[in-house]
C-alpha cells in the first residue's frame, strides 16, 4: 500500500512542476512579445481590466484645441528665459514650432561675452530639430539650455504666444521683437547712492546725454538709434550727418537746464 501511495505522490509532484513550468514558459513568451521583463510577483498577478480610457486634456495650439500625444502634435511660437549656474548671464530664446519641428529660432543673450558665440552656434543647431531633440541637445551655454527647458514646459502645456492665433504665426515672426533695426531690446542703467542714476542704453538706442532740471532730477534723455545710424552709413551718408539724423530724445529733454554725458560725468 505504502509503495503505491509514494508512487502517486511522486507523480502528482512531477505533474505540478510540469504545469508550473509550462505556465512560466507561457509568461516568458508573452514577455518576449511585449519586449518587457516582469518580476515574479507581477507574473503571478491576475489581470484586472482597465475601465475608462481617460485621454490627455486638450491644449490650445494655433487657434484650435489639440489632444497632444506625440511631439509631432505640438505647434506654436513662444519664448523662454534661461540663466547660467553662476547667474552671470541670461538668454531669451524664441522658437516657432510646426508639427513638432523647430522652424525658427531667435537666440538673444546678455551679460556674458562668451554667450554670444554660444548663441551663434545654437542658432545653427536648433532649426530642423524636433522639440524633444532640442531639449536633449547641448546648446553650448548653460543659460541657453535652461531657456530651452523653460520654453519646453510652456509649449507642451499650451502656454504659447500663438495659442489662440488661427494658423499660428509665420516663420520670421520672432524678428518683430527686434524692431526695424533688428536689434535686441536692451536696457542698461547704472546707479550709486552717492552719485545717482545713469542711463546708458534704452530701447530706443545708445544714450548720449541726460537732461536734468533745476533740482538735478532727470527729465529726459538723448539717444542715437544705432540701427538707423548704420543704415544711413550703408547708404553713403557722411558719418556726421548720419549721426545727427539718427539722434532722438525722450521726455522733457529740451526743457533741461543741464545736460550730462552719463558715461563721463
Amino acid at each position: 500500500m505504502f509503495p503505491h501511495l509514494f508512487f502517486y505522490i511522486k507523480q502528482t509532484f512531477i505533474f505540478v512542476r510540469l504545469v508550473r513550468a509550462k505556465a512560466m514558459c507561457n509568461n516568458i513568451l508573452i514577455n518576449k512579445s511585449n519586449n518587457m521583463i516582469y518580476s515574479q510577483e507581477v507574473q503571478h498577478m491576475c489581470v484586472v481590466k482597465k475601465g475608462p480610457n481617460h485621454g490627455p486634456a486638450p491644449i490650445p495650439e494655433e487657434g484650435k484645441w489639440v489632444r497632444s500625444k506625440e511631439i509631432k502634435d505640438i505647434s506654436g511660437l513662444t519664448h523662454g528665459i534661461g540663466w547660467c549656474a553662476p547667474q552671470q548671464g541670461a538668454c531669451k530664446l524664441t522658437l516657432n514650432i510646426k508639427d513638432g519641428i523647430i522652424e525658427e529660432a531667435l537666440v538673444e543673450t546678455i551679460g556674458c561675452s562668451g554667450m554670444t558665440h554660444s548663441a551663434a552656434m545654437a542658432s545653427e543647431i536648433l532649426p530642423g530639430k524636433t522639440l524633444l531633440e532640442a531639449l536633449n541637445t547641448d546648446l553650448v551655454c548653460d543659460a541657453i539650455n535652461t531657456a530651452m527647458r523653460e520654453l519646453f514646459l510652456q509649449i507642451v502645456y499650451g502656454r504659447t504666444q500663438s495659442a489662440f492665433s488661427e494658423g499660428g504665426l509665420p516663420i520670421g515672426a520672432s524678428l518683430e521683437d527686434l524692431g526695424k533695426g533688428l536689434r535686441s531690446q536692451v536696457g542698461t542703467m547704472f546707479g550709486t547712492k552717492e552719485k545717482g542714476t545713469r542711463y546708458l542704453e534704452m530701447a530706443e538706442g545708445y544714450v548720449t546725454r541726460m537732461g536734468l532740471d533745476a533740482d538735478g532730477e532727470v527729465i529726459g534723455y538723448e539717444f542715437i538709434h544705432l540701427g538707423k545710424f548704420t543704415d544711413f552709413l550703408k547708404k553713403g551718408i557722411e558719418p556726421k550727418e548720419a549721426l545727427e539724423k539718427a539722434k532722438g530724445n525722450y521726455g522733457r529733454f529740451a526743457e533741461a537746464v543741464k545736460y550730462i554725458d552719463p558715461r563721463h560725468e
